[in-house]
């Protein structure tokens, strides 16, 4: 009884009236059908003499193509969005109804029937079927038209075999329809020229954009497959930019299958971060899992633009805890709820102090106890830490030594600290500071090998450049500038730099912390250096601003043209990364380093500027300011 009544709660209630209204228009096409074959075959005056027992016996033959209709469901489809797999239902269904008919036939059990022809019921069954797609295409037609937008951009995908066929049938099906495949974009030579899904395939040459404008099309989709191509060529970004194209890429090509609609999260128009050349950056994250699962792991600098990506990735191997410490409390806030959204089955502890508080960092590493500890809390901005030395030395580089004698003290396996390329060859406070940062953990993981110290722990540095979309970077300046109408301030007209993702520089440097066996400074490859001035001009001309113009200012205090992520006494060692190199580097008696920093440190809490910088010159010799009220110390 009670499947009984599911049952009826179900077929009686206004969710099942759409597939009694199919059901209801299918038979009577059926019915139709058979009265129209029936009457080509005896005649209308014939036809409506036994018109009544005729309908009587149609009515009962439609009860074996009901039983085709249950059991192929072709009631259960909507019709706006029919498919070639609707299509295919609705004709085995039919031909189940007419196979069971004919074998009522064999058996002669239709003798109380209107005899009807079995010709008669093979026309009926094409007939009906031929009825029963068109109306499911037509109900389909109708609404594609209704619902299309007045403007269809014609559109070219880049990329053919790289995912572009999939985005190709996303784009046709896409309801309601923004876009119109017009052509595809290839480097493949054996592609050029061919015809694919009805539309030619265009070669990626200087003549693109010539071809774009005279075929009227100003959308280039780039297959996400063969975004890493269309990011190291900027000659055809630039031409693209310059002809008025509007670029866009997508979500990555697996999803692209051909039915998923194409909408906002989906699809986005390029951002400066994707037009920078790079090469794909694989890592072993298998390793970094293994070591990671189950583990106690502490990072510093958490509310960070590393620090946070540092989390993400680190709370995605499933870690035992995880202790978050930064001095920012509204980010830090923030990274709390990420990780209770995102990550609920970690447990996770947020605490707000600074790691120059040694006593509150005493008791964070007595009660955790952690397995390994990122080192990302730093100050960072070049121009900051030249007029605030002191505090770049107390944050900077008594932070790194608090930790990291906890990190022995307590027996983490490994510590990990991220530096910068700005600590080779340092022309500024800030990046001496973390010169400084290297020499200590080096010469303390040297202290340990040689037995001057007890401890077990490993200390491992990371070395790299600027990140993109990183608090306070050059990429949201330059946005920002632009959106108020510039101008845009670029130092120098020849200054370079070198870039690299945040997801991208965090992967490297857990693998390089994984693969670390103490001592290692690691050296990642940031690619080609990218000229500041080409990136403000081509953030200009892809945000579409006119008149917008770009204002040299003139270098700032400890601001070099070039950096450098190797000295010119330092050489790399390969590792089974290609991105990452170990730099062999000069070592430094502890005993003597630590006598150094007592006595720089003790200068900066008596805030005595210029010995501060003084005694990290003395530290560093290589240290040589530039465009700074330092050099005078040289």
């Amino acid at each position: 009884m009670k499947l009984i009544d599911k049952l009826a709660n179900w077929y009686f209630t206004k969710r099942a009236l759409p597939y009694w209204g199919i059901l209801l228009i299918d038979c009577l096409i059926i019915l139709g059908s058979g009265l129209v074959c029936y009457t080509l075959d005896h005649g209308a005056v014939y036809t409506s003499k036994h018109f009544g027992s005729l309908v009587g016996t149609l009515c009962f033959y439609l009860l074996f193509f009901m039983v085709g209709f249950r059991i192929m469901k072709t009631y259960m489809g909507v019709m706006r969005y029919t498919s070639f797999a609707d299509l295919h239902r609705v004709l085995i269904a039919n031909l189940i109804g007419i196979i069971l008919i004919m074998i009522f036939h064999l058996c002669e059990a239709d003798f109380f029937l209107e005899p009807i022809r079995l010709k008669n019921l093979v026309f009926t069954f094409i007939l009906s079927t031929i009825i029963m797609s068109a109306l499911r295409l037509g109900v389909k037609w109708i609404y594609d038209y209704a619902g299309r937008e007045t403007i269809v951009k014609p559109v070219y995908i880049y990329g053919v075999k790289n995912g572009g066929m999939g985005i190709a049938r996303s784009v046709i099906n896409d309801k309601p329809q923004r876009f119109k495949l017009a052509g595809f974009v290839s480097d493949a030579p054996d592609m050029i020229g061919k015809m694919l899904m009805g539309v030619n395939v265009f070669k990626n040459d200087a003549k693109l954009p010539y071809v774009m404008r005279k075929n009227g099309v100003r959308t280039l989709l780039v297959s996400p497959l063969k975004q890493e191509a269309f990011s190291n060529n900027p000659a055809m970004i630039d031409r693209l930019i310059d002809a008025g194209v509007k670029i866009y890429t997508m979500n990555p090509a697996v999803q692209w299958d051909g039915k998923s609609d194409i909408n906002t999260t989906q699809l986005r128009e390029v951002e400066i971060e994707d037009l920078l050349p790079r090469d794909e950056i694989k890592v072993d994250l298998h390793t970094v899992e293994n070591q990671m699962k189950g583990k106690r792991v502490l990072v510093t600098g958490s509310a960070g633009s590393i620090g946070s990506e540092m989390v993400r990735q680190i709370a995605k191997f499933d870690p035992a805890k995880m202790v978050l410490i930064d001095q920012a409390e509204t980010p830090q806030h923030d990274i709390r709820l990420m990780m209770a959204k995102e990550f609920p089955h970690v447990k996770v502890e947020t605490i707000v102090t600074t790691i120059c508080n040694k006593t509150r960092m005493e008791a964070v590493f007595k009660m955790f106890r952690p397995h390994y500890v990122f080192h990302a809390a730093a100050y960072k901005h070049v121009p900051m830490m030249e007029d605030n030395p002191c505090e770049a030395v107390q944050n900077n580089i008594d932070g790194t030594r608090i930790i990291a004698d906890l990190a022995v003290k307590y027996g983490v396996e490994k510590f990990v600290m991220i530096s910068t390329d700005k600590a080779v060859n340092p022309t500024n406070v800030m990046g001496c500071s973390k010169r400084i940062c290297e020499i200590y953990v080096q010469s303390l993981d040297k202290a340990i090998k040689d037995g001057k110290i007890k401890g077990d722990t490993q200390f491992v540095t990371t070395r790299f450049g600027n990140v993109l979309g990183s608090n306070g970077s050059v990429i949201p300046l330059f946005r920002e500038q632009i959106r108020k109408g510039g101008p845009v301030t670029v130092t120098h007209p020849n200054i370079f730099r070198y870039f690299m993702l945040i997801p991208e520089a965090c992967k490297l440097v857990l693998e390089a912390g994984t693969m670390g066996k103490g001592g290692e400074i690691f050296v990642f490859d940031m690619g080609k250096p990218v000229k500041i001035a080409d990136l403000a001009k081509r953030m200009i001309r892809l945000s579409g601003a006119m008149n917008v113009q770009i204002e040299y200012t003139g270098l700032r205090d400890g601001e070099k043209l070039y950096e450098e992520v190797l000295n010119n006494e330092e050489i790399t060692k390969p590792t089974f990364n290609k991105k990452i190199k170990i730099a062999s580097v000069r070592e430094y008696d502890f005993d003597q380093v630590s006598q150094s920093i007592d006595q720089l440190i003790a200068h900066s809490y008596d805030y005595d500027v210029m010995n501060t910088v003084k005694e990290m010159k003395s530290i560093v010799p290589e240290f040589k300011s530039n465009h700074s009220v330092y050099e005078s110390l040289d």
